[in-house]
């Protein structure tokens, strides 16, 4: 796989890490082999802090069942202490502070409506990255268009120390309007003077299926006019947010689950709900997208 995305253009990988035991699924060991692998074969590195045991998004920000019985005091002290060694064992070129954080992280005391506390949190962990790897560009992430801009404002106004406005931008989720992109990447950087980009990002080449794991996007009315389900449509996608970052001058885009093919079997009910979204087929040759990195 790292071969192939290499050879098509693509220059750097993300990779998510969780809290918790370090041999599990994203956990530090599988994600501190990956980095090494990844830095080997010439790829720069942005390394996901999900601060959480598991998935973290707007709609889940668990706190790591380890720090689940800390003061303010020690959690923040965690955030710093965990971030530190982890950016010193990866020395990643960019670091997310959290992942899509629109409504805070490290649940309930991080959460958006404890905005102080949760920019102590952040300044906690963008300060260790800061102190531990300076070379490293620091990212926040917020999903979507509505609200990001504010958000960033915010962030930035509290003295939270970052390079990187980053948000996820799906259209079945996100509006399907590419000016509406283009006009938050170009107000987001005029008001906060960050660098911006887009950090996830993923659209369907077939509605149809590989395995019986419910797949996320299935239906027409799901998909943006003018972009089939289709390859091509697939390609044309993805040439359109390359275009839209160009001019509006994001540092760069990463595809959301690009490999994450079918690949428990047909009938699997535990397999990936995103292979019509990947950028492979269902025969497992790489679609005409791939080519749009280059």
């Amino acid at each position: 796989l790292l071969k192939i995305i290499k050879e098509n253009g693509v220059n750097l990988v993300r990779i998510r890490l969780w809290t918790g035991d370090p041999g599990k699924h994203s956990g530090e060991n599988e994600v501190y082999a990956l980095v090494e692998e990844c830095r080997n074969q010439g790829f720069k590195i942005l390394l996901d802090l999900h601060y959480s045991d598991a998935w973290a998004d707007p709609g889940h920000q668990s706190i790591p069942a380890s720090w689940s019985n800390l003061d303010f005091t020690q959690l923040k002290d965690s955030v710093y202490r965990y971030t530190y060694r982890v950016m010193t064992k990866c020395r990643p070129d960019y670091v997310q502070i959290g992942n899509e954080i629109n409504a805070g992280l490290l649940w309930p005391t991080g959460g958006i409506s404890q905005a102080a506390s949760m920019d102590e949190l952040l300044k906690a962990g963008c300060n260790a990255a800061r102190e531990a790897y300076p070379a490293a560009k620091i990212v926040l992430h917020y999903a979507g268009i509505d609200g990001s801009i504010e958000f960033f404002k915010k962030r930035t106004e509290a003295g939270v120390d970052y390079d990187i406005a980053a948000i996820s931008y799906y259209p079945y989720w996100h509006e399907n309007t590419l000016s509406n992109l283009a006009n938050t990447l170009n107000d987001t950087r005029f008001y906060t003077k960050k660098e911006v980009m887009i950090a996830e990002f993923a659209y369907p080449f077939t509605l149809a299926w590989k395995d019986y794991t419910n797949n996320v996007i299935g239906l027409e009315s799901q998909l943006s006019p003018g972009y089939p389900a289709t390859t091509e449509g697939q390609a044309l996608y993805i040439r359109a947010i390359r275009s839209v970052c160009e001019k509006n001058k994001a540092a760069g885009f990463c595809y959301w689950g690009g490999e994450w093919v079918a690949f428990k079997g047909d009938t699997s009910t535990d397999g990936s709900s995103w292979e019509n979204q990947a950028l492979f087929d269902f025969d497992f040759r790489a679609n005409p997208g791939l080519t749009e990195f280059k």
